[in-house]
């Protein structure tokens, strides 16, 4: 099998296309033949050595859609030669390890690129709103980072559970996108208040839900555009990891939901549950559809890491496998 590598921490040469010995597979695991895999900014951090927990060497690459060569004994979700989409860490490569319950029938209509689309984004985007925040009909909901793979499929969710949404990007021509996708309100946040927009647009309300991602440099305003029990779901750091806030939010009965897929007591029970049950027909039916900004050969990561830095992009960059 071949795979992009990185042996030692660095910039974007520091990522290898190498040949690697076939990974052996447990019990409950599968072995697919990967034919799409999605990008994701924490890659370009994992590469850097910048991201939490992460070791050398690693192969890169956290989602993507194939077709199943291998099972192991315990496997229940599918079964050899299925066309699946998958969340794995590796999935840069002609072959990836996936656990049985990361591994998702491959909706009909789709192809594997829009499948590489879904795993990390859909499946953040579903633990923040619906498991973690409870998000309800009618709710105000603000969405940071809308041209995000997480915030784009947040939007799709949270119109879905009949919510006003408000989004936020660093360019127009991202907000400009997400209008088409359904949001109800922009705000470009590098050069309008969010504060102030969100007051005027909520007539003084405030918002109900905040999805945070961006970090230290928004989260001010975050914090003081929430209404009255407002819950923050955070879960991102773009723009810094040192987050301050005056425990006068007492008054204001607010909820600060910090959150990560990968440690959840409730991930595995509950959100994968749920997204199986609701997310996958919302996927069947169409009412739910993969944000793709464009797909590049896999020969072409380092080009697809320099367009995550750019933050040019709306929506999730795919890497092809011939």
């Amino acid at each position: 099998m071949w795979a992009w590598r990185v042996d030692d921490f660095g910039g974007i040469d520091a990522m290898k296309w190498k040949e690697l010995d076939e990974p052996s597979i447990s019990e409950d695991e599968i072995l697919v033949h990967v034919k799409a895999s999605g990008i994701n900014f924490a890659e370009t951090r994992m590469r850097a050595g910048t991201y939490t927990g992460i070791k050398r060497p690693l192969t890169l690459g956290l989602e993507g859609a194939g077709v199943v060569e291998k099972i192991g004994p315990n496997v229940k979700n599918c079964k050899i030669g299925d066309k699946i989409f998958f969340r794995a860490r590796g999935s840069h490569a002609t072959k990836c390890v996936v656990k049985d319950y990361h591994a998702f029938p491959l909706p009909k209509n789709w192809d594997f690129k829009d499948g590489a689309a879904v795993g990390v984004g859909w499946l953040t985007a579903w633990h923040a709103l619906y498991v973690t925040a409870k998000v309800k009909k009618h709710s105000k909901v603000l969405i940071e980072a809308i041209a995000s793979s997480v915030g784009s499929a947040a939007l799709q969710i949270a119109k879905n559970q009949g919510c006003f949404v408000i989004g936020t990007a660093s360019s127009d021509a991202k907000l400009s996108k997400a209008k088409e996708w359904g949001v109800d309100e922009v705000i470009n946040y590098k050069n309008e208040n969010v504060l102030q927009r969100v007051m005027e647009i909520t007539s003084n309300y405030g918002v109900d839900v905040g999805c945070m991602t961006i970090g230290t440099e928004t989260s001010d305003d975050l914090i003081a555009s929430m209404a009255n029990g407002g819950k923050i779901v955070m879960y991102g750091s773009t723009g810094g990891r040192e987050v301050k806030f005056d425990l006068g939010i007492g008054s204001r009965n607010l909820q600060l939901l910090s959150m990560s897929i990968d440690t959840a007591d409730n991930y595995v029970p509950e959100t994968l549950s749920t997204f199986r049950k609701y997310v996958l027909d919302g996927f069947n039916q169409g009412s739910f559809k993969p944000v793709i900004d464009r797909v590049i050969p896999s020969s072409d990561l380092p080009k697809a890491h320099k367009m995550v830095d750019d933050r040019k992009h709306f929506g999730k960059i795919i890497l092809e496998f011939n």
